[in-house]
């Protein structure tokens, strides 16, 4: 039986409903075997336990959107569950019945500050979409402009704070009485989707995030990021440019369009390789029904609610570990598994067996993502390596997109639109060391070398003279000074270096 907690009086019709659900999919052992109710716990072999991925996919579906969105995180966890736990969670679908457009009319009309019939020369009543947070309908602006208006549904942000305080309880519980869910580390996940609920209730937030993405991706004149149109965006409602295109689901259908899904192959490769590892801004979540394909070779990125943002050490991780593995190097693949260990307790000779056994599989033959991914983390699993969040959404955003532009055009290898953009990234690389704030923090520290040399340089050679040794603390330091010196020296002739192959390579 599920375990009876105390709610608060806000909570509590809510929690009614949570343990109505758990009941309904036949989900108590599950319960009992997080630690979260109580009872005999399954021996696991029961028919009933083989269907246990697909009965709580199915709860979660009937929870609403936090619960669907927390399964969406955990299927990107292949370091942490098995095969058929993450097949049920990637068909998790976040979808909802349409609501007539006269129960949304008061919030529309709040945010907009008049009915939408005055703001809009056209504004169509019946959505074009419709999911768990939101639906869409169709309008145009004054000056002729076709736009999709995006409203929040009444009531779903209280409903989903709600979620997360419940969340948060049962994360904590779960981490304090089951060790096997220690490992998984609960609470950071669910602190992770709660920031990625607080984002995408806010509407403004998508708005900026399209904004950005747009500025970062100016050079790719073939991707386009819908406009936003501020005067009429608010936190629950969302105004941008309506473009119309095919989404890249088949070969076929973008042919039937006029639409060439080899250089549609070729664009997303180039697309994601930039987001990933040159702005560090990225489309977390790049499937077919986020990518729209317009004749004869264009892509256009939609609902960017979910954007991640990577840091330049990782992006060079990533970049690293796959360049290491296309060149058959294990010792490569090894270094960068130690990197993304969060337990830290994993011997080097585990490492290179893995890194060994990848090398073996994926160095040779086109890199396809997906296939790579399906061997690397049960390999994680085995070895106890459990990665860090950020590099799962990079891991994620990759692979949907591998599998997107795979789906369209057959043998379509990664490795070759990396090697394609190669240049590009020793540029960008070269551009930001050459920086001249770069410069200026190597003068800084120079002069703080140079600050302190002087006396302890005398120190040394009075003692030289004396026939004295130096205190242990005092001739580290002096070694260390000396050595600083000769690393700052060396920092900026190769910062000078630099600037001059950047311009050169630029």
């Amino acid at each position: 039986m599920f375990e009876v907690m105390t709610m608060g009086p806000r909570d509590r019709a809510r929690w009614g409903e949570i343990t109505a659900v758990i009941a309904r999919f036949g989900l108590e052992a599950l319960a009992v075997r997080l630690g979260l109710g109580e009872g005999k716990r399954s021996d696991g072999d029961s028919a009933s336990e083989r269907d246990l991925p697909s009965r709580t996919r199915r709860a979660l579906e009937a929870l609403g959107p936090t619960f669907v969105k927390f399964g969406q995180i955990l299927a990107t966890r292949r370091d942490l569950l098995s095969d058929e736990w993450i097949a049920a969670f990637e068909r998790l679908q976040d979808e909802a019945p349409t609501l007539p457009f006269e129960d949304l009319r008061g919030q529309v009309e709040a945010a907009l500050g008049a009915p939408p019939e005055e703001v809009f020369d056209e504004f169509d009543p019946q959505p074009l979409a419709a999911a768990s947070m939101a639906q869409v309908h169709r309008a145009r602006l004054a000056d002729g402009t076709e736009v999709a208006v995006k409203i929040r549904r009444p009531g779903i942000a209280a409903r989903m704070e709600a979620d997360m305080r419940i969340l948060r309880r049962l994360a904590g519980l779960a981490e304090a009485r089951s060790p096997a869910l220690r490992r998984l580390a609960p609470r950071p996940m669910i602190e992770q989707l709660g920031r990625d609920i607080l984002e995408e209730l806010d509407f403004t937030q998508e708005a900026r995030n399209a904004e950005r993405l747009r500025e970062d991706l100016t050079d790719l004149a073939r991707v386009t990021v819908p406009r936003i149109h501020w005067a009429h965006t608010g936190p629950d409602l969302l105004v941008m440019d309506f473009i119309e295109g095919t989404p890249p689901r088949s070969a076929q259908a973008l042919r039937a369009k006029g639409i060439d899904p080899e250089a549609i192959a070729a664009l997303g490769a180039e697309l994601v390789l930039e987001m990933v590892l040159v702005n560090g801004r990225f489309h977390a979540d790049p499937h077919p029904g986020n990518l729209l394909c317009l004749a004869p070779d264009r892509l256009a990125l939609i609902d960017l609610g979910s954007v991640g943002t990577i840091a330049p050490r990782r992006s060079h991780e990533f970049l690293t570990f796959i360049l290491a593995l296309r060149a058959g190097d294990p010792a490569g693949v090894a270094d960068t598994l130690a990197l993304w260990s969060q337990t830290g307790d994993v011997s080097r000779e585990r490492l290179m067996v893995a890194a060994e056994r990848l090398v073996a599989r994926h160095s040779t033959g086109p890199l396809v993502l997906s296939a790579m991914v399906a061997d690397f983390f049960p390999l994680l699993r085995e070895e106890g390596l459990v990665l860090p969040p950020d590099l799962v959404l990079i891991f994620k955003a990759m692979v949907t997109m591998d599998g997107v532009l795979s789906g369209i055009a057959p043998g379509f290898d990664l490795s070759e639109a990396l090697g394609a953009m190669r240049l590009r990234l020793i540029t960008h690389r070269l551009s930001g060391l050459a920086r001249p704030e770069r410069g200026e923090a190597l003068l800084l520290e120079l002069a703080r070398v140079a600050d302190q040399a002087p006396r302890l340089m005398r120190a040394a050679s009075a003692r030289l003279e004396r026939g004295e040794e130096a205190p242990p603390g005092e001739e580290a330091t002096a070694r260390a000074v000396r050595r600083a010196g000769a690393l700052v020296g060396a920092a900026l002739v190769a910062h000078a270096l630099i600037g001059v192959v950047a311009r050169l390579v630029g």
